[in-house]
Formats: structure tokens, C-alpha cells, sequence
């Protein structure tokens, strides 16, 4: 864990990483990565308790993105924090390359599970923690989640498997930026009534401001006797006005004189 660092700042840096990445790259998902940078600032900058430069240290916090499509994030947070140099993001997405599209723990420090296919982050977190309980281990378990996977009945199995177990060092945030592939997630799928449904399931359920750096903390610092759930409200594309509540930024890459735009943005000091 670093400490009480500047989180915004440690987030600018990650969003920046975000957008060279994968323009570089030509891979997508930008708005997805952008709408939880905060959420990875807050973790890993005030929250999380790891040993950057032993990553296998076996007391460490776990964190698991279910979201994977979003792994630049993750990737630019670990070399932020030390896990890696800086300067192998610029492999990311190219030809053999670690540093793959979607999530990867081979061979890349600090990533715990590799992810792609929705639904698989929490019912794995969960058994992470159930067997943390069992071992009388102290550490927490964090899962990233977009709001567009809890489509998938696996989370709900999972939801009900970890309030049976009183899974309290299990923690869900879910990255509410309400867009999915094409559609909103409302018509797509409806989630609402998300909040009741989540504490019907046994769950401590907390809503947040998902850029608040502040709210954000309070809410993951909070004691609780349950599993815990923050719904953390969101912008897909947060930082980069253009992007921002854009569906189309899940698919394209910023290139040319919208890469620069972006750039010049993030770049400013908020």
C-alpha cells in the first residue's frame, strides 16, 4: 500500500496510461476503463494492504476485476504503484505481448485472476474469501464489477453464497455507468430496483458517487458484519468529455486528432 497518496492524481496518471494504451494498441473499451479509474485510485492508493514488490505476499488484500474487458486499467494502477515499470505498458496489445485485451495473470505482477467472460469475478472472489475465513486469515477481498455482467445468474448464485457464509471480508463495488454493448442497461436488461434487490440477497449495501474520492473511501472503510456491495455511480469515458455517457467509446480507439484532444485533457491539472 502506498498511503494516503493524492488519489486524484494517481488517477490523472492512470486515465493518461488508459488512453495511450490503447490507442497505441488499437483495442478498445476506453469508456469502461475510464468510468472505474477512480474507483482503482481509491483501492490501491488508501485501501488496499499489498507489498508491490512481493506481489505473492501472503497476508496482501486480493483484487479481482470481473469487468476484464477493462484490464488497461489495472495494468496502468499496477505500474503506478510499483508492481512494474512504467514503461512495459507500451507492449500492451502488441503481437506476443502479456499484456492481452482482456485481463491476464501470466507472467504480469499484481493480477490475481485473468477475466473476460462476465460473470466469473464473484463467485471467484467469494471462494477466495470463504477459504480466507477458513485459514483465519485477515486479509479482504475487492471485486470490481460493470453493472451490464450482473445480468448473469452466476453473480446472483454467488450473491446468495456469500450472505449464507457471512462473507464480511468479501467486498463488491459495481462500476454503475448504466451503458452496456449497445443499449443502456435498463434496456437491456433491467437492474432496478438494484439497491432492494442487493440487500433482499443479505448483502450491506452502499451507494456512492463512483468519482468521489472521499465517498468512495468512507463507503470501502466502513465496518460491516455482512458481505458488502458499493454502487459506485459512474460516467462511462469519465475525463474526456467527448467520451463521457458515450456508448460508442466501448468500441472505439482514440486515434489521431481525438487521441490529442483526449490528451490535452487529461493533461490539465484538475
Amino acid at each position: 500500500m502506498l498511503g494516503k497518496v493524492k488519489t486524484q492524481e494517481l488517477a490523472r496518471k492512470v486515465r493518461i496510461h488508459a488512453v495511450k494504451m490503447v490507442s497505441k494498441g488499437g483495442s478498445s473499451h476506453i469508456g469502461s476503463v475510464l468510468s472505474m479509474v477512480d474507483i482503482l485510485a481509491v483501492l490501491y492508493g488508501r485501501v488496499m494492504n499489498y507489498e508491490s514488490k512481493n506481489p505473492k505476499w501472503i497476508d496482501r488484500d486480493r483484487f479481482i476485476l470481473s469487468k476484464g474487458h477493462a484490464g488497461v486499467g489495472v495494468y496502468a494502477v499496477l505500474a503506478e504503484c510499483g508492481f512494474f515499470n512504467v514503461a512495459e505498458l507500451d507492449k500492451h496489445y502488441q503481437d506476443g505481448s502479456i499484456f492481452s485485451g482482456h485481463v491476464s495473470h501470466k507472467g504480469i505482477p499484481g493480477v490475481e485472476l485473468s477475466t473476460g467472460s462476465l460473470g466469473h469475478g464473484l463467485p471467484v472472489s467469494a471462494g477466495m474469501a470463504l477459504a480466507a475465513k477458513i485459514d483465519k486469515k485477515n486479509h479482504k477481498v475487492f471485486v470490481v464489477m460493470s453493472d451490464g455482467e450482473l445480468d448473469e445468474g452466476s453473480n446472483w448464485e454467488a450473491f446468495m453464497f456469500a450472505a449464507h457464509h457471512d462473507l464480511n471480508n468479501l467486498m463488491a463495488i459495481v462500476d454503475r455507468n448504466k451503458l452496456q454493448s449497445m443499449k443502456t442497461t435498463e434496456e437491456t436488461l433491467s437492474l432496478e430496483p438494484l439497491r432492494d434487490k442487493l440487500i433482499a440477497f443479505g448483502w450491506n449495501v452502499i451507494e456512492v458517487d463512483g468519482h468521489n474520492h472521499d465517498e468512495l473511501f468512507s463507503a470501502i472503510d466502513s465496518d460491516t458484519k455482512k458481505p458488502k456491495v458499493i454502487i459506485a455511480n459512474t460516467i462511462k469515458g469519465k475525463g474526456v468529455s467527448f467520451m463521457e455517457n458515450k456508448i460508442a467509446w466501448h468500441y472505439q480507439t482514440p486515434s489521431g486528432d481525438l487521441f490529442d484532444k483526449a490528451m490535452l485533457e487529461l493533461r490539465v491539472e484538475k
